[in-house]
């Protein structure tokens, strides 16, 4: 990027100042190395973001931010319902709710060193993954629509886990306000065999090791000590929160004449939150929120499965679920008075520091945990919502490394095959339906993790408590 067309206000933070058809200002955080790499797109992205009616304070890029479909991927922006706010689905994206949820598993690295190789098959074996993959659920209409309403809470009440997975889980597991009825056919016919699979991409699971500790009374209160065993399982809403993306783009692109609003990018098609479009897209975007919950709760019971069938006495307690392509209603500072803003998180994470009443009671003094993915081989991350987080990005925060590379040249420059033998040298047990998809999520096609992390870090974004390295990655 042209660090010529911005003010750096200190080491992490750089402005783009407000011009043109700009409402608010733009800010990216990141440090100098982050800034100078990412992708001119960005620029122009959140540029473009700046200009949408409603947005309140300003348009914020994380410090993972890349190319994406209307926002960048890292894009985060409030807006206003009583100053003609709009809901973008290129705000959201397409896979909604993708995210993040990590457990616990009271087994240490030297408890699994000698079953390494049976437990990495048996997770392969029990983890439906790759481009069309089906599950073993079926799910009739009455039951689709009743996932769709209920999320996780609908999950466990069909034995797919514990009630206390759901007090870890944002939104309790169910995200309110979720309306079947504007989920299409064709959306709920995609999702019709995928429950309780990773699908493709960059999603996965993964057994890692704790292998250092930034802040050890926090990472006290998360149960994370080093040589700990954890088991992140990244993933979304499938083929239903692609459908319902690609829908209401098209959907807000055909009508943003009709509501007066001037596009600086069609890819940015929007509509008022408080319009009968705005309303619709918003109870099934919520319903694709409950899609993900439900997956990622399935997706943990068959873990816990596969795990017990080598250690039964593993408890696989859930530590947290965090969701990233959201737009969530929350309330929040403005001009000294609170407000009820929704906030859109594209390849985001919500960040809440400490003393937010809507965190678990174990993490409140401490702040909500914020789980960061890395990328196939390298490390991932436990950060934590920062105290005063709120004013720098809305209780926002990075949500993984950001792509450095598109797959397609990934592909032009690593070898699925290669790099599964290169990462069992290096001690990490890869099991994929797809060599091309390993080659397309290849490492080095990723920013560098922990820049992204420090820089986050540094900002007062979130906090670093712990660092994961992979002892088996499960690819889509």
């Amino acid at each position: 990027m042209d660090t010529g067309q911005l003010i750096q206000r200190d080491e992490t933070c750089w402005e783009i100042p407000k011009k043109g058809a700009m409402r608010v200002p733009a800010l990216i955080y990141a440090d100098a190395s982050l800034i100078r790499d990412m992708d001119q797109k960005v620029y122009e992205q959140i540029t473009n973001v700046a200009t949408l009616p409603g947005i309140v304070d300003a348009a914020y890029a994380m410090p993972d931010a890349h190319w994406g479909y209307g926002f960048p991927i890292g894009g985060v922006a409030a807006f206003d319902p009583d100053q003609g706010g709009v809901i973008s689905a290129g705000g959201v994206g397409f896979d909604i709710s993708c995210g993040v949820r990590t457990l616990h598993t009271g087994l240490t690295i030297r408890d699994i060193l000698e079953q390494k190789h049976r437990l990495a098959d048996e997770l392969s074996r029990a983890i439906p993954a790759g481009v069309g993959s089906r599950g073993k659920i079926s799910l009739n209409h009455n039951e689709m629509i009743a996932m769709l309403n209920g999320g996780a809470q609908w999950a466990v009440d069909r034995g797919f886990g514990e009630a206390e997975d759901l007090e870890r889980t944002e939104e309790q597991g169910c995200m309110k306000g979720a309306d079947p009825s504007e989920v299409s056919a064709k959306a709920r016919e995609r999702q019709h065999d995928e429950m309780g699979t990773l699908g493709s991409g960059n999603h996965y699971l993964e057994v890692q090791r704790v292998t250092e500790i930034y802040d050890q009374t926090i990472a006290a209160r998360f149960g994370l000590a080093i040589d700990d065993i954890v088991i992140t399982i990244h993933c979304g809403s499938r083929g239903l929160g692609h459908q319902i993306g690609t829908e209401f783009l098209k959907d807000m692109a055909v009508s943003a004449s009709q509501y007066k609003i001037a596009l600086p990018d069609r890819e940015l098609a929007c509509a008022p939150i408080n319009s009968p479009l705005g309303k619709r897209y918003l109870g099934a975007m919520r319903a694709g929120i409950n899609c993900a919950l439900a997956n990622r709760q399935i997706l943990t019971h068959l873990t816990r499965q596969a795990v017990a069938s080598i250690f039964p006495g593993a408890r696989l307690d859930l530590f947290y679920d965090v969701s990233h392509n959201t737009c969530k209603v929350e309330r929040h500072k403005v001009n000294g008075q609170m407000k009820e803003l929704f906030i859109h998180r594209k390849g985001a994470t919500r960040a809440y520091g400490p003393g937010h009443p809507e965190l678990p009671t174990a993490f409140k003094d401490v702040g909500q945990p914020v789980l960061i993915g890395g990328s196939m081989g390298t490390c991932s991350y436990v950060l934590c919502g920062a105290k005063d987080n709120e004013r720098r990005a809305y209780s926002s925060s990075c949500h993984g490394a950001g792509r450095a590379m598109s797959r397609h040249q990934a592909t032009k420059q690593w070898r699925g095959r290669e790099l599964v033998d290169d990462l069992a040298r290096q001690g990490i047990l890869i099991r994929s339906p797809s060599l091309r998809g390993i080659a397309e999520e290849a490492p080095l096609a990723y920013k560098d993790v922990s820049a992204v992390v420090d820089a986050a870090d540094k900002a007062g974004l979130s906090r670093k408590v712990a660092r994961l390295e992979p002892v088996i990655c499960i690819k889509g």
